[in-house]
C-alpha cells in the first residue's frame, strides 16, 4: 500500500465518524474541499461509492460501512501503539478526558488528580461536567464516571469510590408540624422534593428496600429540580422531603440541619464507578490517573 492511500483511509474513516465534511475537516486540520478531493479519489481508486451526501448528514454505503468497520480496529491499534510510546519517557504524558457528574468530579475526580499534576507535568486532565449519560465512545472520551448501576453492560468498570446510601432527610422545622414518616408508605401524607432525571427527563422514582423486600415509591410534592444541591437548600429551608445521596447530606446532619428518615428502608449500592469501552493497551497517562481513582487505594499509596 503506498503511504498516500493509508492518509486517504484515514480521512474516509474522519468523515464517517463525523458524520460531516465540515467537522471531518476541522479535525483533521485540512479543508472541506481538499477532504472532498481526497474521499472522491478514494472512491475512483475502489471503483466504489463509499459515501451517500445529503444536505444535512453524510452516510456511509454499504461498502463504505464495511471498509469503516474494518478500518476502526486497524487504525485503533496503531493509535494505541502510537500512545504507548510514551512508556520510554520520563514521566506519562498526554491528555485524558472524562465524562462525569459534577459532584463526583469535585469530590473524587479533581482531589485525586489535584495530587498528580506536581507528580506529572505533562499529563492534561479534561473534566466534562454533564449530568446526562454521555456516549464516551461517540464522543472521544477516554473514561466516563458514573454509580455502578448506571453503568453499561458491556464497559469495563473500576471502582473509585465506596457504596453509597440514599438517604431521606427533611429540616427540624417541617417535622415539628408533621409527623416523622414510619415506612415508605408515610410518605403519601408529606411534601416531597422531586428530582427530575437528566437522562429521559421522568422524575426520579423513590427506591426502598426492606428485609430484602424493593418498594418503589412515587412522591408527590410542589417542588421539582433537576439539580441536587438545589433540592438540599430547599430542605434545609423546610419545603419538604427528598431523598439523597447520603455523602451530600451527612454534615448537614451532623450540624443539625436535616433529619434523617426511613433509614432502615434505604439499603447501600455500588458507588462511583470509572468506566471505558474495552481492555485495549491503554496510555501511560491514562493508567495513572486510572490508578490514582482505584478505590480502595492500594497499600502505601
Amino acid at each position: 500500500m503506498k503511504r498516500e492511500e493509508l492518509g486517504d483511509l484515514a480521512a474516509f474513516l474522519s468523515v464517517v465518524e463525523e458524520r460531516s465534511f465540515t467537522r471531518a475537516a476541522a479535525r483533521l486540520g485540512t479543508s472541506q474541499s481538499a477532504l472532498s478531493h481526497t474521499v472522491r479519489r478514494l472512491e475512483e481508486r475502489l471503483g466504489l461509492r463509499l459515501l451517500t451526501r445529503t444536505t444535512r448528514r453524510v452516510e456511509p454505503t454499504d461498502a463504505g460501512d464495511r471498509l469503516a468497520q474494518t478500518l476502526r480496529p486497524a487504525f485503533g491499534t496503531i493509535s494505541d501503539q502510537i500512545a504507548a510510546l510514551s512508556e520510554f519517557r520520563d514521566k506519562p504524558a498526554g491528555t485524558v478526558r472524562i465524562s462525569t457528574s459534577a459532584y463526583a468530579a469535585r469530590s473524587i475526580i479533581w482531589p485525586a488528580i489535584e495530587k498528580l499534576l506536581p507528580v506529572y507535568p505533562d499529563l492534561n486532565v479534561e473534566l466534562n461536567i454533564d449530568q446526562k449519560l454521555t456516549d464516551i465512545v461517540a464522543e472521544r472520551y477516554d473514561a466516563g464516571v458514573r454509580l455502578g448501576e448506571q453503568v453499561d453492560k458491556d464497559m469495563i468498570a473500576t471502582r473509585i469510590g465506596p457504596d453509597i446510601r440514599m438517604a431521606v432527610v427533611g429540616a427540624p422545622a417541617y417535622f415539628q408540624t408533621r409527623a416523622i414518616p414510619r415506612t415508605p408508605h408515610d410518605l403519601l401524607q408529606h411534601d416531597c422534593i422531586n428530582l427530575r432525571l437528566p437522562t429521559l427527563g421522568g422524575l426520579y422514582i423513590w427506591e426502598f428496600e426492606k428485609d430484602g423486600r424493593p418498594l418503589n415509591a412515587r412522591i408527590e410534592g410542589r417542588l421539582v429540580f433537576n439539580d441536587a444541591a438545589i433540592m438540599v437548600e430547599a430542605t434545609i429551608n423546610g419545603h419538604g422531603l427528598a431523598c439523597i445521596p447520603e455523602d451530600q447530606i451527612l454534615e448537614h446532619v451532623k450540624q443539625g440541619r436535616l433529619q434523617r428518615v426511613l433509614l432502615d428502608w434505604c439499603p447501600p449500592f455500588p458507588g462511583y464507578h470509572l468506566y471505558y469501552p474495552s481492555r485495549r493497551q491503554h496510555s501511560p497517562a491514562f493508567k495513572v490517573v486510572m490508578e490514582a481513582l482505584r478505590y480502595p487505594p492500594k497499600t502505601g499509596a
